[in-house]
């Protein structure tokens, strides 16, 4: 599985949420400075050759749909974030939030209860 672009990562997560979409329906929910409609549809197509996006044809143009759940691409790169940035160690990227503050002691509080609940 090939990584996404941060546009292409966009796309999916619009596509993720839609289900299924044209391209002028994607351009419709896309934030910001919307890109141009034929710069759009290149990603699309992109991501479908990437394996990512399926499509149905309607006459000339297509309905676009997602082939991978966001939950398997989530998991496929946060694990490899972990190995490149944490030397695979969830320790090490929890500890890296709690010294950035970006988790509160409830919080690490709450992922013990569940580590607990597992055992």
């Amino acid at each position: 599985m090939q990584k996404l672009t941060n546009k292409e990562e966009e796309i999916m997560k619009i596509l993720w949420k839609l289900e299924k979409a044209f391209v002028k329906e994607i351009l419709s929910e896309t934030d910001g400075v919307k890109p141009h409609y034929n710069t759009l549809s290149t990603i699309v197509r992109n991501l479908e050759e990437k394996g990512y996006v399926g499509h149905e044809a309607f006459g000339n143009t297509h309905r676009y749909f997602p082939t991978i759940t966001k939950e398997a691409y989530r998991k496929t790169y946060i694990n490899s974030t972990i190995a490149d940035y944490y030397d695979n160690s969830y320790k090490s990227l929890v500890s890296f939030f709690a010294k950035e503050e970006k988790i509160s002691i409830d919080e690490l509080k709450e992922i013990i209860e569940l580590i607990e609940k597992k055992k």
